[in-house]
């Protein structure tokens, strides 16, 4: 990726990896469900004085109407519709410029989930189950793997995840 690459962040909650990237030079454009979310990413990127395109939107509705050369998406897509996470990936990667990246990270049911998200986690895949939507890119890593985590108020617990990281080359 160069200077002025365009990048798209699905489900970026307040902006982390979206204010990063916009600070590297990349044209940024963020969306989340959550207002709250937005609303603190736009307060961040103005104390950051960066720019990023934060939007709230609904990943199951969205209309692509770019394209991109990165779309990341960490820790959403399990909680929506395994249907519709995998119809999302497929406009995504028709809207992925050539020898663009996908980095995608996504719970699977290697481990149930926990209590917490248990209820919301409707969408866990199938260990691996993401690569299998990528065989005609080139799969640049791959990591499937199970970690423990923590949070304010819940129980340590684990969580089971797959990571890629993928290059449209055709």
């Amino acid at each position: 990726m160069n200077d002025q690459s365009k990048v798209l962040d699905v489900g970026c909650g307040e902006g982390q990896n979206a204010i990063y990237l916009a600070g590297k030079g990349h044209h940024v454009d963020a969306f989340d469900l959550s207002e709250y979310g937005i609303a603190k990413l736009k307060h961040r990127c103005e104390l950051s004085n960066v720019q990023v395109n934060a939007f709230t939107a609904d990943l199951t509705t969205y209309q692509f109407e770019q394209c991109y050369d990165m779309i990341t998406c960490f820790g959403t897509l399990h909680f929506v519709d395994k249907n519709e996470w995998k119809k999302f990936i497929k406009n995504a990667k028709e809207y992925t410029n050539m020898g663009g990246i996908h980095i995608i990270q996504i719970f699977t049911d290697v481990v149930p989930a926990s209590e917490d998200i248990a209820p919301f986690a409707i969408g866990l895949a199938k260990d691996e189950e993401i690569k299998e939507l990528y065989t005609d890119w080139e799969i640049l890593q791959f990591k499937s793997y199970v970690f423990e985590d923590e949070h304010p108020n819940v129980p340590k617990h684990m969580h089971a995840s797959n990571k890629i990281v993928a290059r449209r080359v055709k």
